[in-house]
C-alpha cells in the first residue's frame, strides 16, 4: 500500500535558506556534509564528564506554523484507518485496538501523505503515531542495495533501539526489512544490512554520515522522513548533520516531525522542511501529567548520600540521575558495597554494555539505574514507578524527559528531586519553566515522610556484585541426546549377539 499524497509537491524543490552543506550530487565519500563541527563518530560534540556544556537552547515557546489544508478528522480506532489488513492483524495479535490519542489524530493524514508536526509527552504513543504511517506508505516496495525508502533519525542510541524494538513486529507483518545504523556497534555488520537492502533506516545522524561517506547508502530514493525527538537533536548539536541528510532525500517525499518539547530550537526545521504540515499537540510542552507526582525534597548536604542510599534500598525498581559519568560510576560502586542491587548507564559504556544493562533493569536482575542523561529519552520500562534526579537537571526540558521514565502510558509515578541549600534558587526557576507546582518537603534519613514517598529503607550493608544471569538449560530431547551418545547399552548388548554378517553389512 502506498497511497498517493493528498498534497503533491512534484514542484517542490529544496528551501535551503542557509549556507549549504554540500552538494548531494557529488561523490558519496564526504561532499555531501562539508567539514564537520562534530568531532565525535556519534555525530555529537564530545562532553566531558557525561554532560559537558551543550550549545545554549533558544528560549521561548515554539510558535506552529498555520496549516493551510484542514486536517483530517481523528480516529477512535485502528479498524477505521487505512491501513494494510496484515497491519491490522499485526496490531490485534499485540492487544493494540484503540489508539492513542496522538495516534488518533495524526495517522488518518499521516497515512494520506501529509506532513506531520507532533508534540506529546513521553510514553504518548509517538512511535507508533510515526511508525505505522511510515510502514503502511512503505509496504510493497523493495528497496535496492545501499537505497533504503523510508528514515527514521532519533538523537540516541538508546532512543534507536527503542524504536526498532517497537516498529520491528509490524515491519515484519508488511514484509519489510528494518536495519538500525547507530554509533557504538560494529559499523562493518550495519554496512552489510545496508549493501543487502532495507527498506526501512532507523539511525543516529553522525553513524548514518559515516556510511554515507563510505559510500554504503544513499538516500535519494527516501520518500518517508521522520524525525523523533528532533528538539534533543538541536540541542545536542546535530542540526549540520540533520539538515545535510534531510538535504539529501527525496524533496517531495514525506517528513513528520514528533517531539515530546518543541521550542524555537526546531522552528528551522519545521520552516526548511515541513510543508503544509497537520499539527497536533497532545500536551502543552510545560505542564504536568496528571498521572505523575513531583516531589522537591530538601536535604543537608551531608545527608544526601545516606538518604539516596535508602532510597536505592527500596523495594522496586528506580532509576537515578545524575550529572556525570564519574558521579554515576561512584554512587554504583557505593550502593553495591551497601548491599543494593545496582547498575549503571552513560556514554562512556560500549553499545553492548548499555544494552545488557537496560536489559537487566527491565527484568528486576538490578533494581537500580544510575544514569546520566543518556537514559533520559528512549527508553520504556514497564510498571517503573519512581525517578529520582540525585542531581537536578539545569534544563525544564531534560527535567521533563527524566521525569517521562516514570507515568507512562497511563500509569502513575513519581518524580523526586533532592535539591540542597545551594541548589534551591535553580530548581525553583526550573520547576517554574517546566509548568510544575511540586510538593516539597525537608527530610532526613529515616524520615517517616521520605518513607512514604520514595519507599526508602535501610539497605542491608552486605556487598553484591552483579553477575550475568545464568542462562536457562534448554531441556534435552531424550532420542535426540542418546543419538549423540551412540546406542543405548541394551542396543550395544543386542548388537554384539548379532551374526556376523549382519555386523559387516550394519
Amino acid at each position: 500500500m502506498n497511497p498517493t499524497r493528498t498534497s503533491s509537491r512534484s514542484s517542490r524543490t529544496r528551501r535551503t535558506g542557509a549556507p549549504a552543506f554540500g552538494s548531494p550530487s557529488g561523490s558519496p565519500r564526504g561532499s555531501r556534509f562539508g567539514a564537520s563541527s562534530a568531532p565525535s563518530r556519534s555525530g555529537a560534540p564530545r562532553l566531558s564528564g557525561g554532560q559537558g556544556r551543550r550549545p545554549a537552547p533558544v528560549q521561548g515557546e515554539f510558535a506552529p506554523p498555520k496549516t493551510i489544508t484542514p486536517a483530517l478528522p481523528p480516529v477512535e480506532a485502528f479498524a477505521d484507518l487505512d491501513m494494510p489488513k496484515t497491519l491490522l492483524a499485526a496490531l490485534a495479535a499485540q492487544g493494540v485496538t484503540v489508539p492513542f490519542p496522538i495516534q488518533g489524530a495524526t495517522l488518518p493524514n499521516s497515512l494520506a501523505g501529509r506532513d506531520v508536526l507532533g508534540r506529546g509527552r513521553t510514553g504518548s504513543g509517538k512511535t507508533l503515531a510515526f511508525g505505522l504511517a511510515l510502514l503502511a506508505r512503505t509496504s510493497g516496495q523493495v528497496a535496492e542495495p545501499r537505497q533504503p525508502l523510508a528514515l527514521v533519525l532519533v538523537p540516541t542510541r538508546e532512543l534507536a533501539q527503542q524504536v526498532t524494538d517497537a516498529l520491528t513486529p509490524y515491519a515484519r507483518a508488511v514484509k519489510l526489512r528494518l536495519a538500525t545504523v547507530v554509533g557504538g556497534m560494529p559499523i562493518g555488520r550495519q554496512a552489510n544490512a545496508l549493501r543487502s537492502g532495507v527498506e526501512v533506516v532507523v539511525a543516529t545522524p553522525g553513524r548514518l554520515k559515516d556510511l554515507i561517506e563510505r559510500g554504503d547508502c544513499r538516500l535519494n530514493r527516501v520518500g518517508t522522513t521522520v524525525l523523533d525527538e528532533a528538539d534533543q537533536m538541536a540541542d545536542m548539536g546535530f542540526m549540520p548533520q540533520v539538515t545535510a541528510l534531510l538535504n539529501q532525500v527525496r524533496p517531495e517525499g514525506q517528513r513528520m516531525l514528533f517531539s515530546a518539547t518543541l521550542d524555537r530550537n526546531v522552528d528551522l526545521l519545521v520552516r526548511r522542511y515541513l510543508t503544509d504540515p497537520v499539527v497536533h499537540s497532545v500536551d502543552p510542552s510545560r505542564g504536568a501529567v496528571t498521572t505523575m507526582a513531583h516531589h522537591v525534597l530538601h536535604v543537608h548536604g551531608a545527608d544526601k548520600q545516606r538518604l539516596t542510599t535508602e532510597i536505592a534500598a527500596r523495594d522496586g525498581r528506580v532509576i537515578m540521575f545524575l550529572d556525570t559519568k564519574h558521579a554515576v560510576d561512584r554512587l554504583t560502586e557505593e550502593l553495591l558495597g551497601s548491599g543494593v542491587r545496582a547498575a549503571a548507564l552513560h556514554g562512556g559504556k560500549t553499545q553492548p554494555q548499555r544494552a545488557r544493562t537496560l536489559a537487566w533493569f527491565k527484568t528486576g536482575h538490578v533494581t537500580v539505574l544510575v544514569a546520566t542523561n543518556v537514559a533520559a529519552r528512549g527508553i520504556h520500562v514497564d510498571h517503573l514507578d519512581l525517578v529520582v534526579n540525585v542531581d537536578p537537571p539545569t534544563d525544564h526540558k531534560d527535567y521533563l524527559h527524566r521525569g517521562g521514565r516514570t507515568a507512562r502510558a497511563g500509569e502513575s509515578g513519581s518524580v523526586v528531586t533532592l535539591v540542597t541549600p545551594q541548589q534551591r534558587r535553580g530548581v525553583n526557576r526550573l520547576m517554574q519553566d517546566a509548568g510544575i507546582v511540586p510538593e516539597s518537603n525537608r527530610v532526613r534519613p529515616g524520615e517517616a515522610e521520605l518513607i512514604r514517598i520514595t519507599g526508602a529503607q535501610a539497605p542491608s550493608g552486605i556487598p553484591v556484585t552483579v553477575k550475568a544471569p545464568a542462562p536457562e538449560r534448554p531441556k534435552r530431547s531424550t532420542s535426540s541426546s542418546r543419538g549423540r551418545r551412540g546406542p543405548s547399552p541394551a542396543a550395544r548388548r543386542a548388537g554384539s549377539r548379532r551374526p556376523a554378517f549382519a555386523a559387516a553389512t550394519a
